[in-house]
């Protein structure tokens, strides 16, 4: 980021986030926060949990590559072809390195809901692709488990490998905390277990479930293990293999990169194992007309003309997030200024008791999704009433329908960080919560 201070003069602040002059200096880098809403209200983004803003820098890379180097990535011989194809790998290993993996276990999606189908898919395609592949065959007798904090995109892929093969889906519940209750871990992943998926962070109650004992305890019974990391790559240092998980996705356009271009990491062993999801060009080895073999991975997997100007963009926003804090430490120190806003927004939310938060109440092992109802009020008119305000929240069951049902609620009303909030967004947002319980008699 070419605004903020070099590492030398870095003022960092009592939480070890971002000083007050970085933060207007980051702020600085997205044109969008500069804008004003709703008859010229400040605009105050806090919904960076369905997508986050994204900085010059980004939007930069993007365009040069159109300008200056766009070509089809590893198909052309000429010079074009050949930046564009330097440029695509240059990202896949930014972002490899980024959350500490080899590039060639780095799989570019279209989004990380892709990621989790690719692999649903390719454990329905595995029954007929050979030896090679036993060990993703399932079939009735065995089970696919995930958790009750999932939204949509780590459950319905599941559901639909389960109807596909005959295998049974479980879950791991929740508590009244909005905690995962790990009491029934020993029971629900058990020897007919053969895989394991759960969210890193959920993006409803910021619950961040514990990841060692779940992965343990499918170690014991031979289970994989997915992570959906994209509530939390985005927020703080993420070592994917220090966890022990066999697989993880993420999306670009949740972490200030664009949409259209999302991450699966899986370990090399595995992917080389893993039949295709998608085929056609540029994921081959040798073509006849009775039959084709597969490249090895990760092209096996990116069938087609790759995303190359939204890699080259997710590129940039690493690059970005990284320069965040001195040596490339910019994630820690973005873990700590979303820490601090959230216990702020929290300490602000307990002080109204006509508001009741969803999930826990405390910054322990919790990212900074805040989900909460207000007494009394649909959150579509606490949206309403947030956004003529010029507050960006979002308000429904956020593709997580079973957990909302689990809390006997239909919606809820959310706000979620980027590195770019600060501490007026938060004022800004009680602010506006005072406006809700004025308007509709809100605890009254």
């Amino acid at each position: 980021m070419s605004t903020v201070a070099p590492a030398s003069t870095l003022a960092v602040s009592a939480t070890g986030g971002f000083s007050d002059a970085e933060l207007a200096a980051l702020r600085a880098d997205f044109p969008i926060l500069g804008r004003t809403v709703r008859d010229g209200r400040p605009l105050v983004y806090l919904d960076s949990g369905a997508t986050s803003q994204k900085p010059r820098q980004v939007l930069d890379a993007e365009r040069d590559f159109y300008e200056r180097h766009n070509a089809a990535v590893h198909r052309g011989a000429h010079q074009l072809a050949e930046e564009a194809t330097d440029a695509f790998e240059a990202a896949r290993a930014a972002v490899a390195g980024f959350v500490g993996v080899d590039a060639d276990e780095v799989v570019f999606t279209k989004n990380a809901t892709e990621g989790i189908n690719l692999v649903a898919y390719a454990m329905s395609n595995a029954a007929t692709a050979g030896p090679e592949s036993a060990r993703f065959v399932l079939g009735p007798g065995d089970e696919v488990v995930v958790t009750e904090i999932e939204h949509h995109a780590n459950l319905v892929p599941w559901q639909e490998l389960c109807k596909r093969t005959g295998a049974t889906l479980r879950w791991l519940s929740v508590d009244d905390e909005g905690r995962l209750d790990l009491e029934g871990l020993d029971t629900v992943v058990g020897e007919r277990t053969k895989l394991v998926a759960f969210t890193h962070a959920s993006n409803v109650l910021g619950t961040m479930p514990p990841v060692a004992p779940i992965v343990a305890r499918a170690r014991e019974v031979g289970a994989l293990v997915l992570l959906d990391a994209c509530q939390s790559v985005p927020h703080g240092p993420v070592d994917l293999p220090a966890l022990g998980v066999d697989f993880a996705v993420f999306s670009g356009h949740k972490m200030l990169g664009p949409s259209g271009v999302g991450v699966l990491w899986g370990r090399r062993d595995l992917l080389a194992a893993m039949p295709p999801f998608l085929t056609g060009g540029s994921m081959i080895e040798v073509v006849r007309m009775e039959g084709s073999t597969y490249a090895a991975p990760p092209q096996r997997f990116e069938a087609g003309v790759p995303m190359a100007a939204q890699a080259v963009g997710l590129h940039a926003a690493v690059d970005y997030l990284r320069a965040l804090g001195p040596d490339a430490t910019g994630m820690a120190r973005v873990a700590a200024h979303e820490h601090a806003l959230t216990e702020s927004l929290l300490a602000g939310l307990a002080e109204r008791p006509w508001i009741r938060v969803i999930g826990p109440t405390t910054t322990d092992q919790r990212g900074g999704a805040v989900s909460f109802v207000v007494d009394g009020v649909h959150s579509h008119d606490v949206g309403q009433v947030l956004d003529d305000a010029g507050i960006a929240v979002r308000v429904g069951h956020h593709c997580a329908w079973p957990l909302h049902r689990r809390f006997g609620i239909t919606s809820t009303t959310r706000a979620s960080f980027g590195p770019y909030n600060g501490l007026d967004d938060v004022r800004s947002l009680l602010v506006g919560l005072d406006q809700v319980r004025d308007v509709f008699g809100a605890g009254s």
